[in-house]
């Protein structure tokens, strides 16, 4: 059974950081990129950052540039979202993503908030 399970979000000030966390099991993890995706109340799913499957690559949407680092573990099969200056619009449910590399086969997290408020 494929399973993605975010932990790691929740309530936090402006300015302050978060880690947020994603295991996979069930599936090849080292043979999919990972990605973070969010969405806010009344917008669209948006990108936020992506590692390939070795972990050579990342990018970055324009929005958390300089703010956040993914990174992954392929031995214990996480990523992770280190969100850092954290402002009120990064207020958001993150889902992880894995997508396959030799393919179009997709999984998804079921999301964990992050909500940036003083």
């Amino acid at each position: 059974q494929v399973q993605l399970v975010e932990s790691g979000g929740g309530l936090v000030q402006p300015g302050g950081s978060l880690r947020l966390s994603c295991a996979g099991s069930g599936f090849g993890f080292s043979n999919y990129a990972m990605s973070w995706y969010r969405q806010a109340p009344g917008k669209e799913r948006e990108l936020v950052a992506v590692i390939t499957s070795a972990g050579g690559t990342t990018n970055y949407a324009d929005s958390v540039k300089g703010r956040c680092t993914i990174s992954r573990d392929n031995a214990k099969n996480t990523v992770y979202l280190q969100l850092n200056s954290l402002k009120p619009e990064d207020t958001a449910v993150y889902y992880c993503n894995a997508k396959f590399r030799y393919g179009a086969l997709s999984y998804w997290g079921q999301g964990t908030q992050v909500t940036v408020s003083s």
